[in-house]
């Protein structure tokens, strides 16, 4: 059963990813385990106008408008996020935790003055065939509405004993038959994580330099994957009642340069060699 927590402000990043690096060699990942079963509510949020305007300049979202763009309240939801999955009863190791995929359903235009009520917990563990996935679940009211809310899928890899090979139902976008055409190529200052990180507070330090990136694996920084839908939706353009999905398949080396490719409601973006690292689908919303 899930119980409600009220909080009176949103929690620090920084002390959150401190607290799970600490934990996570003692988290034994399984899709059996138990997980926080709390509802993280934040009342009477208003967004820092200063902040959305660094975050719609970094995603190349039009500035000046009073609309919220389509992914900015998950930037809002993630320190909630993170305190759940930095805490010491959530079963996966926070050091290693890839966003493999998110559903983001928009039921109506929300302004950047307006305040709402905004709210995090952990939906589900399900298995996947490289480990276990967290589920969770963001959601924005207004008043007793519902008006934005998202799944998010986040992937600790560890061995299975088998029977868990097939991937999860996770509603990704299908496999395209061939790659979209392209319609812009973009090239991707090395700074891009870093001033991503400053707009949204996700501060992880392999997107933010090339010494802390390779400390976990990556030749170079890494640009986030919340920035590169954020940066293909900003280019594709979203209805004012939508469905988003998008599958995170690579990750994207800073610097670098990217192909932006769209066609209909698809969109994608792929690197050297049609190596695709953001597949995406983007779905008016008719009822």
């Amino acid at each position: 059963m899930t119980t409600a927590t009220v909080l009176t402000g949103s929690p620090s990043l920084p002390g959150l990813l401190a607290r799970g690096a600490v934990l996570s060699p003692f988290k034994r990942p399984s899709p059996d385990a138990e997980f926080p079963r709390t509802r993280l509510v934040l009342p009477g949020l208003r967004v820092d106008l200063a902040r959305l305007a660094a975050y719609e300049r970094v995603c190349g979202f039009a500035t000046g408008d009073d609309a919220l763009p389509v992914t900015y309240p998950h930037v809002l939801g993630f320190p909630l996020a993170m305190r759940l999955m930095s805490a010491r009863d959530f079963p996966l190791p926070l050091l290693g935790l890839v966003h493999t995929h998110i559903g983001i359903t928009r039921h109506r235009r929300l302004t950047a003055t307006g305040a709402y009520e905004l709210s995090v917990h952990i939906d589900a563990l399900v298995p996947h065939r490289r480990g276990t996935e967290a589920v969770v679940v963001t959601e924005v009211r207004d008043g007793e509405a519902v008006v934005w809310e998202s799944r998010s899928r986040y992937l600790a890899r560890h061995r299975t004993d088998g029977r868990r090979g097939e991937p999860s139902a996770s509603g990704r976008a299908p496999e395209p038959a061939k790659p979209l055409p392209a319609v812009a190529e973009w090239r991707l200052a090395g700074d891009v994580g870093r001033r991503y990180g400053a707009a949204s507070g996700d501060r992880n330090p392999i997107h933010l330099h090339p010494l802390t990136a390779r400390l976990f694996g990556f030749p170079r920084a890494i640009a986030h994957g919340m920035w590169t839908v954020a940066r293909c939706l900003a280019a594709h353009g979203t209805p004012e009642r939508a469905l988003v999905k998008a599958e995170f398949r690579a990750p994207v080396l800073l610097p670098g340069t990217v192909t932006y490719a769209a066609e209909g409601g698809r969109f994608e973006l792929r690197g050297a060699r049609e190596r695709v690292h953001v597949a995406g689908e983007v779905y008016p919303l008719t009822s």
